[in-house]
């Protein structure tokens, strides 16, 4: 999850494959060259601190991975994932006299930018660093889909579901913050939520209620069974569905998600009256976002709530990986090459090899613009000049 430069040996913290490819889907989803500042607000990016620069826990700032690796070299730098709407601050007013060599002129902050205590590399409702020096369970950490923080399965507050079942998770912090959640859980959560029968007074007044609807339509004097009949077969099917990914859920699709707008999801799911224990982190299926209401009303909630980038299915860190997973950090051959190891060097060797395409590509495009025939010596030449390149930055960012 997050990277710094104390990380246990190699031994201790090899990365499988699965792991090594989620974090090349996390860089990849980002630019690597161009600072993200002239973007504004960007929607989801890979996001680091620099403990070298802003040392002062009181001044949290982030940069993106093109400043991580070209203005940061060398410093003290630890990875915090992705962040939803962050603009890159490298070089303003949180950093003193140091300027970005991307982008000269920024704004003094950037006050839009959420910061919470992972920019001061603090994790949990534990507030504790990760890696943990003095944590031997060497727990599990998962990030919150709404406040962006990383809990230990430990510290979620609930049972969690197998590794190859994670779905997205919202703390009970979160849930609380936006209580109507609570109602959906009841309904789509992963795994399911204990239902509590409702007390026999409440089920007669929610009957007289469905007569007056019924008596108010129309339609259902033709078909009294079918309101009944849909709901059921609609809640059966949200119980069947599976946890894991279908292949329209990994591609992005979101053709056949569908809400209702004329009348309140919400509404008529209160009306049921299945509950759920309102208290852990909640872990929900991917395609849970499909089933929010998006009527006038709900959406008002949600951005009261601040919290509208639900409604958005390319919010989603699936979504965002799978664009990563289309660059070329997503290939194999460079997931092989790194599967030893540790998150740190894995990072190095992505920066490096990132350089190196650069370089290589320029220099191509150079003999291709003047009509020189690429021999041996231009290559050595070519590799020559880049160790030079390389071993001037290292020697100056260890002065």
């Amino acid at each position: 999850m997050a990277a710094n430069k104390e990380e246990p040996a190699i031994d201790d913290s090899l990365a499988s494959e699965e792991e090594l490819e989620q974090a090349l889907a996390v860089l990849a989803g980002s630019d690597p060259e161009n600072c993200s500042y002239s973007r504004g607000y960007v929607k989801r990016q890979a996001v680091f601190a620099c403990s070298t620069c802003t040392p002062n826990a009181a001044e949290p700032a982030g940069v993106c991975l093109a400043c991580a690796n070209k203005c940061h070299e060398g410093h003290d730098i630890f990875e915090l994932y992705t962040k939803r709407n962050f603009r890159c601050d490298c070089g303003n007013g949180k950093f003193g006299e140091f300027k970005c060599q991307l982008i000269l002129a920024k704004d003094e902050q950037n006050d839009r930018n959420q910061y919470n205590h992972n920019f001061n590399g603090c994790y949990c409702t534990c507030d504790r660093p990760y890696p943990d020096a003095d944590d031997q369970s060497n727990d599990e950490m998962i990030q919150c889909i709404i406040c962006e923080d990383w809990l230990h399965s430990m510290h979620l507050g609930c049972t969690t579901v197998e590794p190859d079942e994670l779905q997205e998770m919202i703390c009970e912090t979160c849930m609380n913050k936006f209580p109507l959640l609570w109602t959906y859980a009841a309904h789509f959560a992963a795994p399911p939520v204990i239902s509590v029968s409702q007390p026999e007074e409440e089920v007669e007044v929610d009957v007289e209620k469905g007569a007056e609807k019924e008596e108010s339509s129309p339609s259902r004097d033709e078909e009294p069974s079918t309101s009944v009949e849909h709901t059921k077969q609609e809640e059966a099917a949200n119980r069947s569905s599976p946890c894991k990914r279908s292949h329209e859920e990994m591609t992005g699709s979101t053709a056949h998600a569908t809400t209702k707008t004329v009348v309140c999801r919400l509404e008529e799911l209160q009306a049921e009256g299945l509950e759920g224990q309102r208290q852990g982190a909640v872990f929900w299926p991917y395609s849970w976002r499909s089933q929010l209401c998006t009527c006038m009303s709900c959406k008002k909630l949600y951005v009261a709530a601040e919290v509208q980038f639900l409604m958005d299915q390319s919010d989603t860190i699936l979504a965002y990986e799978n664009k990563g997973m289309d660059e070329p950090f997503g290939q194999h051959p460079l997931m092989a090459l790194t599967n030893s190891m540790d998150r740190v060097q894995q990072l190095e060797v992505i920066y490096g090899f990132n350089e190196f395409t650069t370089s290589m590509t320029a220099f191509l495009e150079q003999c291709v613009a003047e009509g020189k025939t690429v021999t041996v010596e231009a290559v050595h030449q070519f590799f020559e000049e880049l160790r030079a390149k390389k071993k001037r930055r290292t020697n100056a960012g260890n002065q």
